[in-house]
C-alpha cells in the first residue's frame, strides 16, 4: 500500500527544512543529474555530508540513484513527491482561504453597518 499524502508532505517539509539539503537539491535542478563528488565541487559542503543528506533526499523520494560506470552513482531529482507536497499545501490553503474569506466577508459588513465604532478612527467617532 502507497503512503498516504499527509506521510509523503511530511518526508518533503522534513527534507526542504535543512538548507544544505535545499541546496544540494538546487544543485542538481541546475545542474541536472551529479555524483556526491561533483556535488561536493559545486557547493561549500563536504562529501561526507552531501552523501548523509542524499540519503535522507532518497529516503524522502525527492532523489533517484542511477548507477554509472565505474561504480560511480549519480543522482537526479524526482519531481513527484515535491508534487504531492505541493498538493497538500493547496488543499490546506484551501482550508484556510474559506474562513479566512467569510471573516473578511463579516468585518466589512461590520464596518458597513457602523457595528465597529468603537474602533473607528477619532474622526469617525466625532461624526
Amino acid at each position: 500500500m502507497p503512503p498516504d499524502i499527509e506521510t509523503i508532505a511530511e518526508q518533503v517539509f522534513v527534507a526542504l527544512a535543512d538548507p544544505s539539503r535545499r541546496a544540494v537539491l538546487a544543485a542538481l535542478a541546475a545542474g541536472g543529474p551529479a555524483t556526491v563528488t561533483e556535488l561536493a565541487d559545486r557547493l561549500p559542503i563536504t562529501r561526507q555530508a552531501i552523501s548523509k543528506h542524499i540519503t535522507l533526499l532518497t529516503d524522502a523520494g525527492l532523489v533517484t540513484a542511477q548507477p554509472g560506470e565505474r561504480r560511480r552513482v549519480r543522482y537526479r531529482l524526482q519531481s513527484a513527491p515535491m508534487q504531492v507536497a505541493q498538493q497538500f499545501l493547496a488543499a490546506l490553503a484551501r482550508d484556510w482561504d474559506n474562513p479566512l474569506g467569510a471573516l473578511k466577508e463579516h468585518l466589512d459588513r461590520a464596518v458597513d453597518s457602523g457595528e465597529g465604532d468603537d474602533t473607528a478612527s477619532p474622526e469617525r467617532r466625532q461624526s
